[in-house]
Parts: C-alpha cells; structure tokens; sequence
C-alpha cells in the first residue's frame, strides 16, 4: 500500500500531520530551488514493538538525501543543486518475523511532519550567538536574506517566462511551416491529378 501526496504551492514552511499504515508507506512531495536550504523535523508516534518505520528523502534524480532506519523522531537538512522536486517517504515495517495475516490488525500511525526552506529554515539565533550580532543587525541580516530570496524568486520566475515564451515562439514558427509544406503538398497534389486526368481524357479520346 502506497500513499503519495503532492503539494504544488510554495509556501516557507509547511506543517503537516498524517496517518501512516503499519505495513504501508507514504510520501509527501514537494519543490525546492536551487541552493535553497530545506529543513525538516518528523515524529513518529505509537510505534508498536513489532514494527518499525523508516524515511528516506530523495530527489527526481534517485539521489538519497537523507536515510535513516528506525525512525521515531529526527531532523534532516540539504540543499538542492538545481531546481527540483524532492520527496519525503516514510516506510513502516513489520519486524517481529510474523505475517500481517498471522497477528492482529495495527493501528495506522500518527506522523507530523514540519519542512521550512530558505530563511525561515535558518537559526537567526544561533548566527546572532556566533556572530555576536546585536538585535538591530540580526533584523537586518533577516532583511537581507529575505530581498535575496525575493530577487532570486523573481530571477527564476523572469527565466521560466522567457524559456516559455522562446517554447512558444519555436512552436509557432514549426507550426507555420508546417502549414506552407502542407499547402505546397497539396497544390503539387492537385496540379499532378489535373494533369493525369487530362492525359488519361487525352488517351481515351475523350478530348483533343
């Protein structure tokens, strides 16, 4: 058994909560640009003795992001190196060596999962400690990085718009010739049969 859910929107931070089948999976997808940093943190709740779940994050590419087996709770980070779509699946799985049909029916479990990306994935905190910034500098370093991601949101829009527009523009233009070779295959095809029926009257007599 196999769940997928797809989330088209874009939003800084996505909180979630699901149901995960003891003996099933279920993957959440969603898209990142490139060199964007994506953070993750997942719980999962009333894991009974016989089963175990494991999370695996990969890319389109099949590219293992992170892994780890056994996972009742954990955090994950990675970048990106182009613009993508990743996903995050959860596999529970029974360990106790029986059958699903031999032993009683498990409750599915409860999952909550919490994915922030660009600034709100960063710990202003942390960089504010490190850098012994002082309230002031720490919002404006927050400024900085938001109009960074702002321009870089507006750079990838303005590429998208032109490499749809060039789309667009090489599909009219096979399209017109496309409809000139058909035209001129047609008029050959026409002028062809006035000439042959003209030669076929011609041989039946049928006009000088």
């Amino acid at each position: 058994m196999r769940g997928v859910v797809l989330l088209y929107l874009l939003p800084a931070v996505l909180s979630i909560s699901f149901k995960l089948p003891a003996d099933g999976s279920r993957c959440i997808k969603e898209e990142a640009h490139k060199d964007v940093l994506v953070v993750g943190e997942f719980t999962v709740e009333n894991i009974p003795s016989s089963h175990e779940v494991d999370i695996m994050v990969k890319d389109t590419k099949e590219q293992t992001l992170f892994s780890k087996e056994k996972a009742d709770t954990g955090k994950f980070a990675f970048t990106l190196d182009d613009y993508d779509m990743f996903s995050i699946c959860f596999h529970g799985k029974r360990v106790d060596g029986q059958g699903a049909g031999r032993s009683p029916p498990v409750d599915d479990l409860s999952v909550k999962l919490t994915v922030k990306r660009g600034i709100e994935a960063k710990s202003y905190n942390d960089l504010a400690k490190a850098e012994k910034l002082k309230p002031m500098e720490l919002e404006l370093k927050k400024l900085e990085d938001l109009a960074e991601a702002i321009v870089s949101d507006f750079a990838y829009m303005k590429s998208r718009e032109k490499l749809m527009r060039d789309t667009n523009e090489s599909t009219n233009s096979r399209v017109l010739w496309f409809s000139i070779f058909s035209m001129a295959v047609l008029l050959g095809l026409a002028l062809w049969q006035v000439f042959y029926l003209k030669r076929f009257f011609k041989a039946k007599k049928l006009i000088e």
